[in-house]
């Protein structure tokens, strides 16, 4: 294996992180059904560069798109939990965040033979006890967490932090951490979204982005022995042309930097076993 690898991430929430947020109307509704439109488009890029990724899809936009979602399967990607809704667990119960993740691993079963062993919350926000719930329903890895740049790290449970003293990490666990940065996450970059109270207002240029996300390679390359860096990104947001052409130029500058691409399952079993610096 290549001493620097890249994982080409895919939240495919379709209208759910929309719905999440009160906005149920059809416009946005129809922004959801972009991305749908979109999954293709990225599967035949991908598939012309022979690269794996890991795509993350809600439960429910299983249920409303199940052909997409065998499609990206069929490709020879991975499927990952991305829990029921598009709600961050942060903000459900114990128990609403813990059926959410069975009823979506039920349904990738029903799509891949087996539950998925990767695991992304919506809008990267964990409860108290996701890493717990995790662990129960034998997830192998977690990709929520920004404690590293481009090295998986083990994610630890129970940290108490007080507002006026010094935090209290809790126990390592053998959950792997595969970490996320809002930087090399194509949302808040491009997507254009007025709330009530708040305005994200993306739509960048995208050869800026992209100067930016293949530094971040660069920087890994120069400064650190060995390194995985995951990049995020969404249908209905990558889908657009002008987007398109930067995750196209994207796969072909880092080949050329000699980037191993992998699935997010496998670099968590060959960091778990140890032989990521393998190759």
């Amino acid at each position: 294996m290549s001493r620097y690898a890249a994982c080409l991430s895919f939240d495919f929430d379709a209208m759910s992180g929309m719905v999440a947020r009160g906005l149920k109307t059809p416009t946005p509704v129809s922004r959801g059904e972009f991305g749908a439109m979109a999954v293709d488009r990225i599967l035949r890029l991908l598939d012309s560069r022979g690269v794996p990724s890991s795509w993350f899809v809600p439960g429910t936009v299983i249920r409303t798109y199940p052909d997409q979602c065998r499609r990206v399967v069929a490709g020879g990607h991975e499927l990952g939990n991305h829990g029921w809704t598009h709600v961050p667990p942060a903000n459900l119960s114990p128990e609403k965040e813990e059926e959410g993740l069975v009823r979506t691993n039920e349904v990738i079963a029903e799509i891949t033979g087996a539950p998925a062993s990767g695991y992304r919350s919506p809008s990267w926000d964990l409860s108290p006890v996701t890493v717990d719930l995790l662990l129960k329903h034998g997830f192998t890895y977690d990709s929520s967490m920004m404690g590293h740049d481009c090295r998986p790290y083990y994610a630890r449970r129970g940290d108490v932090v007080h507002d006026e003293e010094p935090i209290e990490f809790g126990e390592t666990t053998s959950l792997v951490e595969l970490p996320v940065s809002w930087s090399l996450d194509d949302f808040p970059h491009f997507e254009y979204l007025r709330m009530p109270t708040s305005l994200a207002p993306g739509l960048a240029n995208y050869k800026m982005v992209l100067e930016n996300f293949i530094a971040d390679f660069d920087f890994m390359q120069r400064t650190e022995e060995w390194g995985v860096l995951i990049y995020t990104f969404h249908p209905f947001v990558v889908g657009r042309g002008h987007r398109m052409m930067l995750l196209e130029q994207l796969i072909d500058a880092l080949k050329e930097r000699g980037a191993q691409f992998l699935r997010m399952d496998e670099v968590a079993r060959e960091f778990a076993a140890g032989r990521l610096l393998a190759g």
